[in-house]
């Protein structure tokens, strides 16, 4: 499959079926996390692998909407920085982020992201601090994402060409014309 085609049919999947993740998979999306670029080379990021079924549950509950899903899922990698190691720690994870789902596509596996950062639970505590909470990270570091993997129990379309904002496009300079 070309990285084309990768991008195209990758979806953000909610619904996972029950099969786990083969372990040589876990260590490839390992494998192909850790040579993520961060801008001068500083790796602010951590990665912490969960297929603890009760560790995924309490995750789930880590903000008010969207996270329902890392509860189903059998396997969930929580990004989190030192902010002190970088100024792009945010850029830097988000890179890595994507690696892990695009490794995880390439494998026939499926992802979604759940923000946490600027994130609140139903309470109005921090979803960074549940997470770092449950978790044992230590309190000066950031949580950016948790990423939900499994195989897909339902099926998304991929992007259709015929679809695809190409007013977002500029060449050369910004084309306000294109702005509605």
């Amino acid at each position: 499959m070309s990285f084309l085609e990768l991008l195209r049919t990758r979806r953000s999947i909610r619904r996972f079926t029950a099969q786990e993740v083969e372990p040589e998979k876990i260590e490839t999306i390992k494998k192909a996390v850790l040579m993520s670029p961060a801008g001068k080379h500083s790796n602010p990021w951590e990665f912490i692998f969960i297929q603890n079924k009760s560790i995924l549950a309490k995750l789930s509950t880590c903000k008010e909407h969207g996270a329902d899903f890392v509860g189903r899922a059998p396997l969930a990698v929580v990004i989190a920085a030192d902010a002190q190691k970088s100024q792009t720690w945010i850029e830097d994870c988000s890179i890595a982020a994507t690696i892990i789902q695009l490794t995880a596509e390439s494998q026939g596996l499926s992802s979604c992201w759940a923000q946490c950062r600027m994130r609140l639970n139903s309470d109005g505590s921090s979803a960074e601090d549940i997470v770092k909470r449950t978790l044992e990270i230590p309190e000066h570091f950031n949580v950016l994402c948790i990423i939900a993997i499994g195989y897909k129990d339902e099926e998304r379309k991929p992007f259709d060409d015929s679809k695809l904002q190409s007013e977002k496009i500029h060449d050369e300079r910004f084309n306000n014309s294109k702005i509605q």
